[in-house]
């Protein structure tokens, strides 16, 4: 009895000593390693609400740049939404999250934005993520989006003769999100009435407004407001799939006239399908990138041809050429899109001045060094897009508008990443295209106008957008 008492307590003291040991060893470890500079912050919050400051203040970009000049460093640790957060900047920062994803760095998103956009936010979403980039590449390549150049055009002529004609006043922002939330919901979904496309762009816009935000969960929070929009959304959507369901089982729709019938029809290497739910969590993600960040670049195109005649005229002469070369009634095609470069190339710098996206959140996989700095596994990571676009190594003179950049071969490598990079490029990028080309094409040529506040301020909430809207005056131009 003495003998297995005395084995018993002797078992007990190794293996507390084994742990004492262990945790001794990874402290000094953990203590020998480099970190990146930077601070916590606050308990829990960190310094979240100083990035939020600086994004309702019109200068999210302002959080990083003092911090990159405070620790004289490319990459800098801090704390937001509750995580450790290692920002990267340059283009070297670039080039390395994007072409190590999948080995040491995947896709995340803030926990408010998992919990708003996702049915089950607890669960790892990276092959679901691989899944929607597939659908959404088939759908969006260019050969693809060339025969829905008509219907776009079409639906943007009939926006500008509802909405702006005859007016002498409108605000931009809210116009443009009814062009391109219409034309989202008609691409993607078929879905081309009014009243249901308005009442599914309000809970959006709900939606949108919380999804960087302290994700406290009570009620009046723009949390709270957002997670009940997103419901609201993910019932229609479910609706709307049942009756997509339905209608294909009768032979009353195309199975190919949209990404909803490609979805419901598409299986995975197993020959299984994706249930309603899969689908509507990989949906509401989608309509968000493609409506909501389009908006924004639409609304600052019309901001800047505002402030600069000389570009205005350009692009104006431009589409102007397209335009004389049509016949009476005749819509657009893919040959007048290709002759769309200055206008492109204008875009383009105004992505780079005001990109509609800050940046791209990872996560590390992987213990790693980059520039002597440890990065732990679990850390989350921020891909800078402010510290490179605005970059005098990489664009002379970077406060001047200038369309010329992109001449020739253009900005060098991981300078330029609006639309993110490697692996994980936005699959949207030539739907965009097309919305912001043949919108500008149908209002430059009807209208010149003029901002009604020339000093008006611009925020963040979470995408870039003008304090009032953009209100404009407006001047019909005839052809």
């Amino acid at each position: 009895m003495e003998l297995n008492t005395f084995s018993m307590f002797y078992l007990i003291a190794l293996f507390i000593s084994l742990i004492l040991v262990k945790f001794l060893v990874s402290r000094n470890k953990y203590k020998s390693l480099n970190f990146p500079p930077g601070r916590k912050g606050w308990p829990i919050i960190g310094e979240t609400l100083d990035y939020l400051s600086t994004a309702y203040g019109g200068s999210p970009e302002r959080f990083i740049n003092d911090r990159m000049q405070e620790y004289a460093s490319p990459v800098f640790k801090t704390s937001l939404f509750g995580e450790t957060v290692v920002v990267f900047c340059g283009p070297a920062g670039n080039k390395f999250l994007f072409s190590n994803e999948g080995t040491l760095v995947t896709p995340w998103l803030p926990y408010s934005c998992k919990k708003i956009l996702l049915s089950n936010p607890q669960a790892s979403h990276n092959e679901d993520a691989k899944i929607l980039r597939k659908h959404l590449q088939n759908f969006l390549k260019p050969e693809a989006l060339y025969r829905y150049i008509g219907k776009m055009d079409f639906i943007s002529k009939q926006h500008i003769k509802t909405h702006w004609a005859n007016k002498k006043e409108v605000i931009v922002s809210p116009l443009a999100k009814i062009y391109t939330f219409a034309l989202v919901c008609k691409s993607f979904l078929s879905i081309d009435d009014p009243v249901q496309v308005a009442t599914l762009s309000a809970h959006f816009r709900v939606l949108l407004s919380g999804l960087v935000s302290v994700p406290i969960d009570l009620p009046g929070t723009k949390f709270n407001k957002a997670i009940k929009a997103s419901n609201v959304i993910r019932k229609f959507l479910l609706e709307k799939i049942h009756e997509r369901k339905v209608a294909m089982a009768e032979n009353k729709v195309s199975t190919r006239q949209d990404i909803l019938s490609h979805m419901l029809l598409t299986s995975d290497h197993d020959g299984k399908f994706m249930s309603e739910m899969d689908i509507v969590d990989k949906i509401i993600p989608m309509l968000v990138g493609a409506h909501d960040t389009t908006t924004a670049t639409i609304t600052f195109v019309i901001k800047y041809l505002a402030e600069l005649p000389h570009i205005y005229n350009a692009v104006r002469k431009e589409q102007m050429e397209i335009l004389e070369s049509k016949k009476e009634g005749e819509l657009l095609n893919s040959e007048d899109i290709q002759k769309m470069k200055y206008t492109w190339d204008v875009a383009r710098e105004v992505m780079r001045l005001t990109p509609p996206a800050q940046g791209s959140f990872k996560e590390a996989i992987e213990d790693f060094t980059y520039e002597g700095f440890s990065i732990r596994k679990g850390w989350k990571l921020f891909a800078s897009i402010s510290s490179t676009h605005r970059d005098v190594k990489h664009f002379p003179d970077p406060e001047i508008f200038d369309p010329l950049r992109y001449e020739g071969s253009g900005p060098n490598p991981y300078t330029y990443i609006p639309f993110g990079g490697g692996p994980r490029m936005c699959p949207g990028i030539d739907y965009a295209r097309l919305e912001i080309l043949i919108f500008v094409h149908n209002l430059i040529t009807n209208f010149k106008w003029e901002k009604i506040f020339p000093d008006e301020k611009l925020c963040y909430n979470p995408l870039p957008m003008p304090s009032k809207g953009l209100p404009i005056r407006l001047h019909p131009q005839y052809c």
